[in-house]
């Protein structure tokens, strides 16, 4: 073999080997943190702030569970934050967000208007939406236990009269869904006692969150017959998000973000529903109810265009008919018949 090839194999060979020991020693010192970040996690030497223990949107209602204290470092903490032991930080629920905090960031005075301040109710509303109060009632509204914060289908409930004299449709069907509730007469928080447990209170309105045109619905709806509130389970939002998903009613955005995917998945999740109507008629709960609008009958003394016929004294001439007195014209068809009164056909 040609001694210039030999030299050139072993110096590839050579090259190989100081390649392959320098890849080891890159690959044991990457994975020499990660053993040390499995080792006593740090101590962050501060005092301990309120901060969000979830991504907290605008308009979000403060509840007991959305904040926790944290240990933040002495050399970040301001005098706009919320620290433990502060009077202020516990008084905190039923405020709303006015600017977007994102999960683990320090609550800032500022960014929180409390019940009674101006602007509040308006800082409580998403972009676009409006607030429509309702009239409720113990049975109307679940007994009590529907709360600020929750959703709750709305149920109209109305009697129909028909032109006849049987008995009157009575029906009710589910309008709306997925509205927010924003406050129970003038709360718009969780009353809880001493112990830590929630307080339910009777109360004679409902402030709901709707679009625009679900607000004009809501208004109309009141007139027309009685609402009824009905709370909504937390894991109904998902499952119907996923079916709107499916059939191509809410799409998602195309980026590759996973930040710009939980937030529009938020939108789609919070937002009214105005379709999707279902009804219920008294014959679906008593077989002796109607299951439509009772209706008109027809009168002996309507023709053919439905004006009724007026019978009077006098001469009423017909085909090759001549009647003297109080007479009747029956229409068959096209065939009229003159009839006096008392006589016969």
């Amino acid at each position: 073999m040609d001694s210039r090839k030999v030299l050139l194999l072993v110096g590839a060979l050579f090259v190989a080997a100081i390649t392959a020991f320098m890849a080891r020693n890159l690959m044991q010192g990457a994975t020499a943190p990660a053993a040390a970040a499995g080792g006593e996690p740090t101590v962050i030497a501060g005092p301990k702030v309120l901060v969000a223990k979830r991504a907290l949107p605008v308009g979000t209602i403060i509840d007991p569970g959305a904040l926790a204290f944290q240990a933040w470092p002495q050399d970040l903490v301001t005098d706009a934050y919320y620290t433990e032991g502060s009077p202020d930080a516990t008084k905190l629920a039923g405020t709303v967000v006015r600017y977007a905090i994102p999960a683990g960031q320090p609550i800032t005075q500022g960014a929180l208007v409390k019940p009674g301040d101006r602007g509040f109710l308006a800082a409580a509303l998403g972009p676009g939406m409006r607030a429509v109060t309702v009239p409720v009632s113990i049975q109307s509204a679940v007994g009590g236990f529907v709360f600020p914060g929750d959703r709750v289908d709305l149920i109209l409930t109305q009697t129909i009269e028909g032109g006849g004299d049987g008995a009157p449709l009575r029906a009710s069907e589910t309008m709306l869904r997925n509205l927010r509730v924003l406050a129970t007469d003038q709360r718009t928080d969780k009353q809880v006692d001493d112990k830590g447990n929630t307080v339910v209170n009777a109360f004679s309105t409902v402030t709901l969150e709707a679009t625009p045109r679900i607000a004009e619905k809501i208004a109309v709806a009141q007139t027309v017959g009685q609402l009824t509130l009905s709370l909504r389970s937390l894991a109904d939002s998902s499952t119907e998000l996923e079916e709107a998903i499916a059939s191509g009613d809410a799409t998602l955005p195309d980026s590759d973000d996973p930040k710009a995917e939980q937030a529009a998945l938020a939108r789609l999740t919070s937002r009214p529903v105005e379709g999707s109507v279902t009804y219920s008629t008294g014959a679906d709960v008593s077989r002796f109810q109607r299951s439509s609008v009772p209706g008109k009958p027809r009168s002996d003394n309507v023709g053919m265009s439905g004006v009724p016929i007026i019978a009077g004294p006098g001469m009423i001439s017909g085909a090759n008919t001549a009647v003297s007195g109080p007479s009747v014209r029956i229409a068959r068809g096209s065939a009229l018949t003159v009839v006096p009164v008392g006589g016969r056909n």
